[in-house]
């Protein structure tokens, strides 16, 4: 029962998010599957550890599929040199076992998901404003 109402809500929570916090809200779960599969690789769980890289491979495979370069070329070019070097390093760590290329990926996301912590809020603050100055 209790878990039916957990989906619920994250389901209700995924289709009102704003696009700003559903990027948060995978960063979020990035950062959670990247710190727990570190977790299991120095505890020895390499199937476990293989399991929670291959979702953080999906997010960032998401987050890469979802650039629109017609938007922002350059911008969308590093993002994906940043994203290309993360799954690259996700597979190292996944095949080798390796859990300073899970450490090399939190430390070239971190920086990127800090200012998005910063943009999302200030652009729904300015999206809010621009609506009551409409009216």
């Amino acid at each position: 029962m209790l878990g039916t109402a957990a989906s619920r809500y994250e389901q209700v929570k995924a289709t009102t998010s704003s696009p700003g916090e559903i990027l948060l809200a995978l960063y979020d779960g990035l950062f959670r599957y990247l710190r727990m599969a570190r977790a299991c690789l120095e505890s020895g769980h390499r199937p476990r550890a293989a399991e929670l890289l291959s979702k953080a491979h999906a997010i960032i495979a998401e987050l890469y599929i979802a650039l629109d370069y017609k938007v922002s070329p350059e911008l969308c070019g590093r993002l994906a040199a940043l994203y290309e070097f993360s799954i690259d390093r996700i597979r190292m760590a996944s095949h080798q076992g390796n859990v300073h290329a899970i450490d090399e990926v939190v430390r070239v996301l971190t920086p990127l998901r800090d200012a998005w912590a910063i943009a999302v809020p200030q652009a729904m603050k300015e999206q809010a404003a621009a609506k009551v100055g409409r009216r």
